[in-house]
């Protein structure tokens, strides 16, 4: 297991296809790459920069992104997600994410994600029901 320490570097990447267009989710009319699609991709490429430092049954979820979409990408073309772990305090992740098509930069901001153990996270979650 690698050590969880600040530089540690996560990718992602997809295509647009016209199911991740702001047209298919309803968050804009237009074929072009979606803002939570693109929020997704940055968050996978997060998750994967810690893959290898979580302990067996422990995971992460996202608590806090605040991005700015820089530039529209349509069908086509490849986006691919960089996000890099720039703060650890305790359970609380920081990330810097960024996104580009092509060798255009389409979005950047930051990313929170808290560390949980996922059986009681979900355990939890699911004690709402009742």
């Amino acid at each position: 297991m690698t050590e969880l320490k600040t530089g540690l570097v996560g990718h992602a990447e997809t295509i647009v296809t016209e199911s991740n267009t702001a047209a298919a989710v309803g968050s804009g009319a237009l074929p072009v790459f979606s803002t939570p699609h693109m929020i997704a991709l940055m968050e996978s490429a997060s998750m994967k920069a810690i893959a290898s430092c979580l302990e067996e049954g422990q995971g992460s979820v996202g608590v806090r992104i605040d991005v700015a979409h820089l530039a529209a990408t349509p069908m086509g073309m490849t986006v691919r997600a960089e996000s890099t772990l720039n703060k650890v305090e305790g359970r609380i992740l920081g990330f810097e994410v960024k996104a580009w098509a092509g060798d255009e930069l389409i979005g950047q901001g930051t990313h929170q994600r808290c560390l949980v153990f996922n059986g009681r996270f979900m355990e939890k979650t699911m004690a709402k029901l009742q």
